[in-house]
């Protein structure tokens, strides 16, 4: 065992009966959002350790960690809440992850979701309202992998919120189309909270067109979610997957794409060994440009249909133009 690791292993033990205190006290404060937050932010501020703290900001850049929590000492706090939010009804649940989610820090904006999980089978739409604004209000990775989870669960559960995802494609927010990519990746671990624990049909062929039409994002966020959702939909049908591999490696190679050349190696690990060498060796020499454009299907689209809008905009203010010289 490292020295570090033994150093986390002693905090969490000397701070693990302080957690569940926590855990216990935020269970009895549901329904008083103020004062939950109140304890939340002192609580987490006491469970805060240094040197984990220090970790979590090198992990994602510019983002404060002062209420950032080792998972063991999350897991003790979470696990009388989840309880008392189980036994309560979905109204308060929601109440406090709106209250929440208004909060100036992403470890206590975290703790909306449990909230959300509870509320999100007794009423889902509200339930997506947030989901959404938490989306759009993320603001680094660590937030937006931690919500996948519950959009995963929220896909599976209602197929036509698959549409949720697809219209974060074309999104200018880097981290909502992270979203895509983290949401797919979880999806095939979240299958026991779908209907027989299966896909739904054509589950499969939605989930990759949303990766092809993503594929060529100049952004490392979302080129790292592709590759991650890529690998994890090779575990359950290596064959479509390798199709878009090979696809997608032909395109790279026509254009010299290096970030769609990226995506393909870092997604071939769960790819047969010879496939996975031949598409590396077709790629040889294929880099990433610093601050290249996107050259993805879905940054196409986005922007022809700013131009349609922009195009719009002007036809409309000439028509009001027009209007008002007549007027005169």
């Amino acid at each position: 065992m490292s020295e570090a690791t033994a150093r986390a292993e002693a905090f969490v033990a000397a701070h693990l009966g302080a957690a569940r205190d926590l855990g216990l006290r935020l269970s009895e404060l549901i329904e008083d959002p103020e004062a939950f937050l109140g304890a939340l932010r002192q609580g987490l501020a006491s469970l805060a350790d240094p040197e984990f703290s220090l970790m979590a900001e090198r992990a994602s850049p510019g983002t404060p960690a002062r209420y950032v929590v080792r998972g063991p000492l999350v897991v003790a706090i979470q696990r009388p809440l989840r309880q008392a939010l189980k036994e309560g009804s979905s109204i308060p649940a929601l109440q406090l992850a709106q209250h929440l989610l208004g909060a100036d820090d992403r470890d206590l904006r975290l703790f909306a979701l449990p909230c959300l999980r509870r509320s999100l089978v007794e009423d889902p739409e509200q339930t997506w309202q947030l989901l959404r604004r938490m989306g759009r209000g993320a603001g680094d990775w660590i937030e937006v992998d931690s919500l996948a989870d519950l959009w995963a669960r929220g896909v599976l559960a209602e197929q036509f919120r698959w549409a949720e995802l697809e219209q974060l494609l074309y999104s200018e927010q880097t981290f909502e189309r992270r979203l895509v990519g983290a949401t797919l990746a979880t999806i095939p671990h979240r299958l026991s909270s779908a209907p027989h624990g299966e896909l739904p049909s054509g589950a499969v062929e939605r989930a990759l067109e949303m990766i092809r039409l993503l594929m060529g994002d100049a952004e490392m966020m979302v080129q790292k979610s592709l590759a991650w959702a890529i690998r994890e939909w090779s575990r359950l049908d290596a064959h479509a997957t390798a199709g878009l591999l090979r696809a997608e490696t032909a395109i790279a190679v026509e254009r010299r794409d290096g970030a769609r050349a990226w995506v393909v190696r870092e997604s071939l690990s769960h790819q047969p060994a010879a496939l996975a060498a031949t598409l590396r060796r077709d790629l040889a020499g294929i880099r990433r440009q610093p601050h290249g454009a996107s050259t993805s299907i879905a940054a196409a689209h986005a922007a022809g249909f700013a131009a349609l809008l922009s195009a719009s905009n002007d036809v409309a203010a000439a028509q009001g133009d027009r209007y008002t010289r007549s007027r005169a």
